[in-house]
């Protein structure tokens, strides 16, 4: 399965337009990396725990949105975009979402 940010894959021709996917993860803070962030944003650096938790988190709404693109039978996932949202206090939505399609 091509997945891709880019709307024409040089070299290829979209032959079907299938429709948007999705897919979407909803994700809680950790009471540890809270802390750990807490001590960071005193004496600076990165997030390491939040970094790791973000990139999970795309992976899986990914996986997600790529499963749904293969039910309907396509080939690729082209304009791929990503969207965070805050759900609740310590709580926020990773959804991933692009344009199915077959190619040739």
């Amino acid at each position: 399965m091509l997945v891709t940010n880019i709307e024409i894959i040089p070299g290829k021709r979209v032959t079907t337009h299938l429709g948007m996917v999705q897919g979407n993860t909803v994700r809680s803070k950790h009471a540890g990396r809270d802390i750990m962030a807490g001590l960071k944003n005193i004496f600076g650096g990165e997030l390491v725990g939040y970094t790791e938790l973000l990139q999970e988190s795309r992976e899986e709404a990914t996986a997600r949105m790529v499963q749904q693109a293969k039910e309907i039978g396509a080939n690729a996932v082209i304009n791929v975009r990503y969207s965070t949202s805050s759900v609740t206090a310590g709580a926020a939505e990773l959804f991933a979402y692009g344009t199915a399609v077959i190619i040739e």
